[in-house]
This record gives C-alpha cells, sequence and structure tokens, in this order.
C-alpha cells in the first residue's frame, strides 16, 4: 500500500465498541507507513476530523448505535465535508438494515462480520484506489479559518470551544442545557445546533419562559382545550405540538413552576404530553433544548427546581463564554454589527476611531454582546460622519467616565483566596448591597451568605 503523495502517511480511524478492530489493523499494517486511531463509538468521531484529514473511516455496525451520536447524520457530514474519506461498515449478523441506512449516507461498501484479515485489507487497498483526486477537509477549514458559526461570531479559543461542542452537539439527539450570563447568545447557540443538526428542516421554535406570566406557560408549551381556564375560548396547539421534527427552545427554564417541571420531566421520559384540560395523550419528537442565566443547582438545593429534571436536562451542557473572557472578539463583533446597522439605518460607517476601540476594549462588558451589540446601534445611529469616536457612545464610556472595576489574579492563586477576594471587591462595589452583590457575581442571596460565612467576611 502507497501512501498519497500529499501526506506521509495512510490514516485509518477505525470505530469499534473494543480494541480489537484498532489492534487487527496495527498489526496488519505494522511495516507499512499507516496510522491507525480509534475510537469505541461515533461521539468522539467528529472531533477526531477536526484536527487531521482521515483516508479511511471503518465503523462497526455496534458502535454504530453506541453514544449519542446520530450516526446517519455523522456519516453524511463526513460525506460532505471530508470527501477523500472512503467509509466501510462492517456488519454484525442482524444488522443488513443497518447497513443499507449507512450506505445510503454515503459508506462506499459492507461486508458481513467476521472478516478475514486478507478480506479486510483487500477492501481497504480497494476503497484507497477509489479515492477522489479532489476534495478538501471542510472540518479542518473551519477549525483554523471559522470565525462565524451560524450567526454567533468570535475567533477566540472559548468561542472555537463552543463552535466545538455546538457541532458535536448538533449530530446527538439529547437534551442540551446552555449555561451562561444574560447576553452571552445562548439563543444563537440554540439556532445554531439546531441549524447543524438533521432537525433543521423543523421547525425552531423559541420560548422565553421568564417573559410570561406563570399560569400561561403550561398553555404556551403544551397546548390547551377550550374551556381548560377562563378565557380559552378555543382550542390551542402549544409549542411542542407545533414543533412537530424541530426543536423547541426553552430559555430562562429556571423560572417554571412546580406543574410545568412535572409535565416537562414526563416529556422527557416518556415524548408524551397532555393539553392542559384534555385527556388525550400526544406524542412528541421534538428536540429540547434549554438555558439559564441561574445557578440550577442553586436552585435545586434551595427546593425550587426538582433534582430528577434538572439531571435529565444536564446531560449535555455547554458554557457560554461571557465577553470579558474572548479576548480580540470585541473589534469582530463591532465590525460585525457596524454592517448591520448600516444597512438598517442606511449610513456609511467606515471605521471606529482608536480612542473608540480602546474605550470598548476596556470595558467589562457585564451585559455581554447584548450590551454591545445595543451600544453600537445607539453609535450608529447618531453618529453624522463615517467614523465612531468616542462621543457616539454612552456617557459610561467616554474619558473621564468610570468604567467597570476589573481584577486579576496570577496563575496558580489559590481558589479559596480568589473567590474571596472577588466578593470583598464586589462588596466594595455594590456599596454593600448584598442583593446587588449577588447579582453581579451571578448567584442567589442564600448562596451569597453562605459564601460569607465561609470566607469570614463581615
Amino acid at each position: 500500500m502507497k501512501a498519497d503523495s500529499r501526506q506521509e502517511k495512510i490514516r485509518i480511524i477505525a470505530v469499534d465498541v473494543s480494541a480489537g478492530l484498532a489492534g487487527r489493523l496495527k498489526d496488519l499494517y505494522a511495516d507499512k507507513q499507516v496510522e491507525v486511531y480509534s475510537e469505541s463509538g461515533l461521539d468522539g468521531v467528529l472531533e477526531k476530523f477536526e484536527s487531521k484529514p482521515y483516508d479511511i473511516l471503518i465503523v462497526t455496525s455496534a458502535a454504530f448505535e453506541e453514544g449519542q451520536t446520530d450516526g446517519i447524520h455523522l456519516l453524511e457530514a463526513i460525506t460532505a465535508n471530508s470527501p477523500m474519506t472512503q467509509m466501510l461498515f462492517l456488519v454484525e449478523p442482524g444488522d443488513i438494515k443497518t447497513a443499507m441506512s449507512a450506505l445510503k449516507a454515503g459508506t462506499y461498501q459492507y461486508a458481513r462480520l467476521p472478516i478475514s484479515d486478507e478480506e479486510l485489507k483487500l477492501l481497504i487497498k480497494t476503497a484507497l484506489e477509489k479515492r477522489p483526486v479532489y476534495g478538501r477537509n471542510l472540518f479542518l477549514e473551519a477549525r483554523k479559518h471559522r470565525f462565524k458559526l451560524e450567526q454567533l461570531v468570535g475567533r477566540s479559543k472559548p468561542m472555537q470551544e463552543l463552535y466545538r461542542q455546538i457541532r458535536q452537539a448538533a449530530v446527538t439527539d439529547m437534551p442540551i442545557l446552555l449555561m451562561g450570563e444574560t447576553g452571552t447568545g445562548k439563543d444563537l447557540a440554540a439556532q445554531a445546533i439546531h441549524e447543524q443538526s438533521k432537525r433543521k428542516d423543523g421547525p425552531y421554535i423559541a420560548v422565553n419562559l421568564g417573559a410570561l406570566p406563570s399560569e400561561l406557560v403550561g398553555s404556551e408549551l403544551f397546548g390547551h382545550e377550550k374551556g381548560a381556564f377562563t378565557g380559552a375560548i378555543d382550542r390551542r396547539e402549544g409549542k411542542f405540538e407545533q414543533a412537530l421534527d424541530g426543536t423547541v427552545f426553552l430559555d430562562e427554564i429556571g423560572t417554571v413552576d412546580a406543574k410545568v417541571q412535572i409535565s416537562l420531566l414526563r416529556l422527557i421520559e416518556q415524548k408524551t404530553f397532555q393539553r392542559l384540560g384534555g385527556k388525550t395523550t400526544i406524542r412528541t419528537n421534538a428536540r429540547l433544548i434549554t438555558a439559564s442565566n441561574q445557578n440550577l443547582p442553586d436552585l435545586v438545593e434551595q427546593g425550587r427546581f426538582r433534582k430528577d429534571l434538572y439531571y435529565r436536562l444536564d446531560v449535555f451542557r455547554i458554557d457560554m463564554p461571557p465577553l470579558r473572557d474572548r479576548g480580540g472578539d470585541v473589534v469582530l463583533l463591532i465590525d460585525e454589527f457596524i454592517k448591520r446597522f448600516n444597512r438598517s439605518f442606511r449610513k456609511n460607517i467606515v471605521g471606529v476611531a482608536p480612542e473608540c476601540i480602546s474605550l470598548l476594549e476596556s470595558y467589562n462588558w457585564p451585559g455581554n454582546v447584548r450590551e454591545l451589540k445595543n451600544v453600537i446601534q445607539r453609535a450608529v445611529l447618531v453618529c453624522e460622519g463615517q467614523v465612531l469616536l468616542p462621543e457616539h457612545l454612552p456617557p459610561r464610556f467616554r474619558p473621564g467616565e468610570p468604567v467597570s472595576p476589573k481584577i486579576s489574579f496570577e496563575i496558580g492563586t489559590p481558589l479559596d483566596q480568589v473567590e474571596r477576594e472577588m466578593i470583598i471587591r464586589t462588596l466594595a462595589t455594590a456599596k454593600n448591597n448584598r442583593k446587588r452583590a449577588a447579582e453581579l457575581l451571578g448567584i442567589s442571596r442564600r448562596a451569597l451568605y453562605n459564601k460569607l460565612k465561609k470566607h469570614n467576611i463581615k
């Protein structure tokens, strides 16, 4: 077997529930220019393709069903984004239907197990000979150059990690929990997961639970029958019924009451629900993504959120990075928002003054990307020229105006010391207002009081 002149070695990735297949391949090609990599299931395959190109992907039918990743969607994604990769399917007895599905998704050939060494080598040799002479690994290019994913913008390390997690989440069907401060883009991340998934042709329905009166949340999500409550003059479908095979995104999940929590628990466990006032059980195939800017474990500890529901929602958690931790992304976002608001307001802003950039980059952004968006929207609106200046920013950004203080710690500082100093400084900023300090820290007042006692802060 000859290695492709464009790379030093042939790379094979073997996906099998045991290490047996990878071990066989290493023995078969011990004296050849072949590198063999292994995965026990499909969950880690996408990440492998984002780090290096592969010539052959071999998947057993047992591993095809292992983990949370949707196998068909993953194979289709590899076919589209890495056309040089040849995919082989090794089928356990009785799994022919699975093999047929894999072939439709893009696998080159399948063979029944058990398979001899000679047959396995011949299968790989034939696949390599039939590789196309064109094609690029778009997974690699996306990793190197991408600074946008759907409507998310950023090329910082935290954003690259976020993009990776979103792509991983998109090839699974498990519940996703997005955690992060207000304004970090949780809705955009949920949309990106939907658009990258096999459900992208179905509806994407977002519900801000915190904006709804508590007595209407159940009706909004599950629908109601005529006469179910005062004002229910007609039967109405809820969001889960409207979503069909799409995605339902529930923001501020921590605000729902106990009754709705029970209904959500049933929906996750059984994929069924009933309209308010109804007796008919309705099935749903909608994918559920939830989000919260509150600390859900704290709510569980306080008895305000069911522990069993929390564990079912927190299967695949994605933490949204705050803007202050996204070094270098502020300028990218400014450029993106200027383009957007130039169109909206029919302006022709072509740049930002260096002193203006300095003010925006040194700001702490407690409101995150949402706050930055609002600041640039205002600046574009009031600017009469073609360059944004400090005078176009809100008063808090102008020279001489105080900005939010920052705290930095040396690497190696004990976490207890970091936490104690952070609480002391936050209390000083909040002028000892415990409620405001808890809000700034993103924790409950009860949690703050516990930390004050823990660190002996008076």
